[in-house]
């Protein structure tokens, strides 16, 4: 099958140590039972993205406040939404809307959304996280990618997001052979439009590409045209229970 291109040693042993990275529900007024189910015990969530308003916002949200803090207090990371705009956006911009997600949220760490790809742009990507990493101490940083990028990049970053998109294209997808040189738990799969019935096959794709962070969902984005991320799929309580118990081969 075209996803079998890489052989990985599995760290710690045998077990890879799958959980969950939750690209960000809706605002917490509009979904409350997505945000409260994330912190209840036992569900394997890695980090959960906070994005206010494309970004922290003009000013702190309380409701968004609330949220991050239950989701701190259960030992869940949260980490600020920031948009890369694949290289066009600022270096200060960035960083502003950094300190405010410290600031407000007491953001654990960030993703970089749309992170550009190419070896050029590499030495502004390490710059802006060298700066993150100075203004927020063990931050978590995830370069959201959604595809491979560079192999540099993993130099830069805790996590690499190196797939974003349908499961149409994640079935057939390949992984780059460069990733065989680093640990599962430095990439992360985030793909809608799985199946119930796929569920399975998915979780055995992620696996064998190496990629320990991982978010699947039945929601699609009907052409572009809907956020696929903003709502809990449909079988939540079910791959809540495949991951918390081990990922079958």
């Amino acid at each position: 099958m075209p996803h079998l291109t890489s052989t990985k040693k599995l760290t710690s042993g045998t077990e890879l140590h799958t959980g969950l990275g939750v690209p960000g529900f809706a605002h917490p007024l509009v979904a409350p039972a997505e945000w409260a189910e994330l912190t209840r015990p036992g569900t394997p969530v890695h980090w959960v993205v906070l994005n206010v308003a494309d970004g922290p916002g003009s000013r702190p949200d309380p409701h968004c406040l609330e949220a991050a803090g239950r989701l701190r207090n259960a030992g869940v990371r949260v980490l600020g939404h920031i948009d890369a705009t694949y290289g066009a956006r600022g270096f200060g911009e960035m960083i502003s809307d950094a300190h405010r997600y410290i600031d407000w949220y007491k953001a654990d760490g960030f993703l970089l959304d749309r992170c550009p790809t190419e070896r050029a742009a590499l030495p502004e990507i390490r710059r802006t996280v060298t700066t993150l990493r100075a203004i927020r101490d063990d931050a978590h940083v995830v370069l959201g990618h959604g595809t491979h990028p560079h192999p540099g990049y993993a130099e830069s970053a805790d996590q690499l997001v190196t797939f974003s998109g349908p499961w149409s294209d994640y079935r057939w997808s390949q992984v780059a052979e460069w990733t065989a040189d680093h640990p599962p738990e430095r990439f992360c799969h985030l793909v809608h439009g799985v199946p119930g019935g796929h569920l399975d096959e998915a979780l055995r794709i992620a696996r064998w590409q190496g990629a320990s962070t991982i978010y699947f969902t039945d929601r699609t984005d009907r052409g572009g045209r809907t956020d696929p991320w903003e709502a809990m799929p449909g079988y939540w309580d079910e791959i809540v229970s495949r991951i918390g118990t081990g990922v079958s081969e």
